[in-house]
């Protein structure tokens, strides 16, 4: 079995209703770049990247296709360490990692597809059958009603029967936030577990003195709370908060997590499969954080393909630690409006009562609508 042909398709779809985080408004669209790899007998493996759907097309199409066509999917370490050893004079993170995320993903779901086994099978097995799931939400809408529109949308959200929720924070006034995470709070129990997302607008300062301000209402880790390349930075506020520290979004392979990983900068590390580098990568990063201690809570935004591969790789994961009743791994439910979330597979990925059920599908464990994708496609 060879690799015959990539094809990258960029979906697009549009949002009804602008929403924000600390970073800025999303206004008008949503997309993505889906990888689609055939092989000459016949099978396809479908991957996603993160990211600016545009450059992920570029990169993939101008710098990795031609080394991946004529290649055996099965062989996908040896074409991970080829094509980051093609670009890691001058990109070893950021787009041409997102972009080498797609392909890797796709050739893992070839793999499946080709052997009749979901991911989670050929990657150690299954630790669990389902996942917990967090929505994540809360984004700013009305900026008249910015703690009456987080309480009813965390009761929703409580209502549909998920047992945590993360909500943004940022909003340029720290006793805002506070009123606004604490409102929250309140409205829905102790019960629930509840994380903050600042997306790393704060100095780290201001990360400290308004960590210290939510500490006491019981927050499951306060997320991204200031730029992801202040490393150093992290340490300095994980060690003044008595509540967990997470990031890591915006880090690339081992090699941009090693350092992280080693001084603890965070007790959370949230990598995602469509932008650390794959199935293969996101295997190696874990087991760094497993080996120092280090929470892996995977991060995830996109299609019904990243959603997919997320679940594939949690189903994988150890308890974190181990003990008789353990505290698995979350999965990361973003729930902004999203049709190529919800859409894209014949059978989408749903949460029922905050639980998802591991596809147990060959690769992926979902099957493309390929008239959703033509719908969608822009380029």
């Amino acid at each position: 079995m060879k690799i015959n042909k990539i094809t990258c398709h960029i979906l697009q779809s549009k949002v009804e209703k602008p929403f924000t985080s600390a970073r800025g408004w999303l206004y008008n669209t949503r997309s993505s770049c889906i990888v689609e790899v055939t092989t000459d007998d016949g099978l396809t493996g479908w991957g996603e990247c993160y990211g600016p759907a545009a450059v992920n097309k570029t990169l993939i199409e101008t710098q990795y296709a031609p080394r991946v066509i004529g290649r055996d999917p099965f062989d996908v370490e040896v074409v991970w360490e080829d094509l980051y050893n093609r670009i890691k004079d001058y990109g070893a993170q950021g787009f041409s990692i997102t972009a080498l995320s797609g392909i890797d993903i796709a050739l893992w779901d070839l793999m499946g597809r080709a052997t009749g086994k979901p991911i989670h099978k050929l990657i150690g097995g299954a630790y669990r059958k389902q996942v917990q799931a967090y929505a994540t939400g809360l984004y700013f809408i009305d900026m008249d009603r910015l703690v009456e529109e987080a309480v009813e949308e965390a009761l929703e959200y409580k209502a549909q029967g998920f047992r945590a929720i993360k909500m943004k924070i940022g909003l340029g006034d720290p006793k805002l936030d506070l009123r606004r995470v604490a409102a929250v709070r309140e409205a829905i129990g102790p019960e629930i577990g509840l994380a903050v997302d600042a997306n790393h607008c704060f100095s780290v300062p201001q990360a400290i003195r308004l960590g210290r301000m939510l500490e006491p209402l019981d927050l499951l880790w306060f997320e991204e709370p200031i730029s992801p390349e202040d490393h150093d930075g992290y340490v300095e506020v994980t060690r003044a908060l008595d509540m967990a520290v997470a990031g890591g979004e915006n880090d690339f392979t081992r090699f941009g997590f090693r350092d992280v990983i080693a001084k603890k900068a965070m007790d959370i590390v949230q990598p995602d499969v469509c932008a650390a580098g794959g199935i293969s990568e996101m295997r190696k990063i874990a087991t760094l954080a497993s080996a120092f201690g280090v929470e892996c809570v995977p991060h995830a935004w996109g299609s019904a393909i990243g959603l997919a591969a997320t679940v594939q790789f949690l189903a994988a994961l150890p308890d974190q630690p181990p003990a008789f009743r353990p505290m698995p791994p979350m999965l990361e439910f973003e729930q902004t409006p999203n049709p190529l979330r919800d859409l894209l597979a014949t059978l989408p990925i749903e949460q029922k009562h905050g639980v998802v059920a591991v596809p147990e599908g060959p690769g992926l464990g979902i099957e493309i609508d390929r008239e959703v994708l033509a719908r969608f496609k822009v380029a």
